[in-house]
């Protein structure tokens, strides 16, 4: 698959690396030429500009590419981003820091096929670390749902399963990925799982034991 990438700081970079690791061509859209420089290096093709700007990301291919995940601190122009991918019949990936209030999140949501919040996730991979792994709910997003992170252990059923395989409640939605010891970010459905990884799943709240039986061994 070839993905555009706007913005290739921590997590445009960490993103990108992981798409390149699993076989896929990502395309960096920056408009600091260090950060062109950084990605030329780490072999990756690059077209300098503003991911705002349409002329830029049509250099970049948005008009052949799969998706596109906007990345930078600037939530303009990630939308900016995304509407001219969604006009090209990409895929649509919002990044939107934590601080933003909830109509912020409410109006842009309706807008782009996922929202990402990078420190949220990172939190989360953080306090999963510090309870020793396990089948940990990180965040209620609602009465009826809630957030976890869970850590896939070598007797788990769902190791050597690609994500788009798992066989799990119908309105579980595996939000986030990460390889051991590494940082959770956005999954793709050819992920195969491996024993360490982490995944942060939504799912209603009294569907979280058959969450648990696909992906935790029947003795955990």
């Amino acid at each position: 698959m070839r993905f555009v990438i706007v913005g290739y700081g921590r997590v445009g970079s960490r993103t990108a690396r992981i798409l390149s690791d699993e076989g896929h061509e990502a395309i960096i859209v920056d408009n600091d030429p260090d950060r062109i420089e950084r990605a030329e290096g780490d072999g990756f093709e690059t077209t300098q500009g503003s991911g705002a700007d349409e002329d830029v990301l049509i250099d970049a291919g948005i008009d052949t590419a799969d998706a596109i995940g906007a990345f930078t601190p600037d939530l303009n122009v990630n939308f900016a981003a995304c509407m001219v991918g969604e006009h090209h019949g990409c895929r649509t990936v919002l990044r939107i820091d934590e601080d933003y209030r909830e109509e912020i999140y409410e109006r842009y949501a309706a807008d782009v096929d996922e929202i990402v919040y990078p420190e949220r996730l990172g939190a989360a991979g953080a306090k999963t670390a510090m309870l020793g792994g396990d089948f940990n709910v990180v965040a209620d997003l609602a009465a009826n749902l809630q957030l976890t992170v869970l850590e896939i252990t070598e007797d788990s059923p769902a190791v050597g399963k690609r994500i788009s395989e798992l066989d799990l409640p119908a309105d579980a939605r595996i939000y986030a990925h990460g390889r051991e010891r590494e940082s959770l970010t956005i999954p793709l459905p050819g992920t195969e799982l491996a024993s360490g990884d982490e995944v942060a799943i939504i799912t209603e709240t009294d569907r979280a034991d058959d969450v648990r039986s696909a992906l935790l061994p029947a003795s955990a």
